[in-house]
């Protein structure tokens, strides 16, 4: 029975790679599949992973109907065992129902891969709908950290090395520092590179970013290092 199935994390915890492994594992056992994406970090039409690897792939339009193209493919006798679904969060809603039409009526596997909320921990449509109709959403095992060892929960947004808290939700940075952040084309004008954290809940309800944690720790080095008197 082919199966719809949906892997979830936080940022930072592999999701891409594992997108990219999965290709591979179906692949050598002489499967044939799809490979899409929405807003990759690296650009186009591309599946990139931090840890180096990268393959291209179809990237999904607000147009891309899933269940005409490949019901268009398999007309023209392409043979298609399985999609690989990355950056799922950015589809929208009636693209995952097509998908799950995929899945039930040309018993495709489709393996979607993405984060469940946003920087203001409310979920995206796409992987919402999602959580409603996946035949398994499954979190994956390496679990991201944040800035004070515990477990990442949930994605920051940040400008400047502080928390934002407000703006459009779909704007395509990455966690990494050096990062050249691709911004939301609908966006007119940024005024400052957007980057991601990931946080623990405590800390990310109270908006404590790395940046401002080491500024707090400086400044009690400094008060520590007054004269007792002075």
């Amino acid at each position: 029975m082919a199966e719809l199935v949906f892997f979830s994390g936080t940022m930072d915890c592999g999701k891409s790679t594992l997108a990219l492994q999965m290709d591979h594992n179906h692949g050598v056992r002489g499967r044939r599949g799809l490979l899409y994406t929405r807003f990759d970090r690296a650009g186009d039409s591309v599946i990139s992973s931090r840890l180096g690897l990268h393959r291209p792939a179809l990237e999904v339009r607000d147009t891309t109907d899933f269940f005409a193209e490949v019901a268009s493919r398999r007309t023209r006798g392409e043979r298609i065992d399985y999609l690989v679904c990355d950056e799922a969060q950015f589809y929208a809603p009636v693209q995952v129902e097509q998908l799950a039409r995929i899945v039930d009526d040309l018993a495709i596997d489709v393996f979607a891969f993405g984060i469940t909320s946003d920087f203001r921990t409310r979920l995206f449509p796409g992987s919402a709908r999602l959580v409603e109709l996946a035949d398994r959403v499954q979190l994956l095992q390496v679990e991201a950290l944040c800035w004070c060892g515990a477990r990442a929960t949930h994605n920051a947004r940040t400008l400047h090395g502080e928390m934002v808290v407000e703006g459009e939700q779909v704007v395509v940075g990455d966690v990494q520092q050096d990062a050249d952040p691709a911004l939301d084309p609908a966006s007119v004008e940024v005024a400052a590179p957007v980057e991601y954290e990931v946080l623990c809940r405590r800390h990310h309800m109270r908006q404590e970013t790395a940046a401002r944690a080491r500024a707090r720790a400086g400044t009690q080095l400094r008060l520590d290092d007054v004269p007792v008197g002075a």
